[in-house]
């Protein structure tokens, strides 16, 4: 027995594919004191892969959120050395993306 997909269910199948790329993509919120300021405004901070650029971030906020971003800023942060108990030691870069929302559009993290 073949079994045939109809509209509906190619398209769930391709958001469920995208949602699992964009997870990929989008690591989470960066929760600080400077971005939850700048989440009034509807500027929205979040760490992603170091691999990804604008385009794959914007593709992902929409698939995840349901919100289509004005501009997305990306910045390499860079490895910090930090003491503790007098050994040295390094913290963990990384990459984080600052997306512009448009007046009324919100993010809601849960």
């Amino acid at each position: 027995m073949a079994t045939t997909k109809t509209k509906k269910n190619t398209k769930e199948v391709v958001e469920i594919k995208e949602r699992k790329v964009s997870s990929s993509i989008i690591l989470g919120p960066r929760i600080t004191e400077k971005s939850a300021i700048a989440s009034e405004r509807g500027a929205y901070t979040f760490n992603v892969s170091d691999g990804s650029n604008k385009i794959e971030i914007k593709k992902a906020i929409k698939a995840l959120y349901k919100v289509t971003p004005i501009k997305v800023t990306v910045t390499k942060i860079t490895d910090k050395v930090v003491m503790r108990r007098g050994i040295e030691g390094t913290k963990a870069g990384g990459k984080k993306a600052v997306v512009y929302l448009k007046k009324g559009d919100k993010i809601a993290f849960t």
